[in-house]
C-alpha cells in the first residue's frame, strides 16, 4: 500500500537522559513512583485512547488489562510487514510502541515522533536510535518533553 495513505502514523517513546530506553525487556525505570515517572505513563495512555497501538510481542504482554479498554491493541509478529499491518486501518490514528526492532520496521511510515526525556540516567540494554527519524525520508515532526 502506498505510504501517503498513512499520513497519521505515530510513534511516543519516552526515553532516558541518554537515550535509554529499554533494560531486560522492560522499561529501564518500570516501577518507579517519581511524578515524572507516573505523568509520562498517564500521558501514554491519554495520548493513545481511542486510537490503533501496535506493539512487539514483549511489549504487548506488559500492558495492564485496563489498556485494552480504551484502544485498539495490535499484537505483531516478525512476519508482519509494515505496509500489511497499517493497510488494516486506514482511516485510523496508528501509534507504535516497542523495542528497537519495531521502531525500525516502522520508522519509514512514522510522520509524528513524540519523545518524551525522563530524568532516568541508569542502565540499559536498549536505546533510541535517532536515525528512526529521518527513516522515511520525509519531513517529520518531532515532539520532546
Amino acid at each position: 500500500m502506498n505510504r501517503r495513505e498513512f499520513t497519521d502514523v505515530r510513534a511516543v517513546i519516552a526515553i532516558g537522559l541518554s537515550g535509554q530506553f529499554g533494560l531486560r525487556g522492560r522499561l529501564p525505570w518500570e516501577g518507579n513512583r517519581g511524578r515524572e515517572y507516573v505523568a509520562d505513563v498517564e500521558r501514554f495512555f491519554e495520548l493513545t485512547r481511542g486510537h490503533v497501538l501496535i506493539m512487539g510481542h514483549r511489549t504487548f504482554t506488559s500492558l495492564p488489562d485496563f489498556a485494552f479498554k480504551d484502544r485498539d491493541i495490535v499484537e505483531i509478529h516478525g512476519s508482519d510487514t509494515p505496509e500489511d499491518v497499517l493497510a488494516r486501518f486506514p482511516s485510523r490514528v496508528v501509534f507504535i510502541g516497542g523495542g528497537p526492532p519495531v521502531y525500525a520496521a516502522y520508522a519509514p511510515f512514522i510522520r509524528h515522533w513524540d519523545i518524551n526525556r525522563l530524568p532516568y540516567d541508569g542502565e540499559a540494554d536498549r536505546w533510541f536510535d535517532p536515525a528512526w527519524l529521518v527513516a522515511g525520508g520525509h519531513q517529520v515532526i518531532a515532539t520532546l518533553s
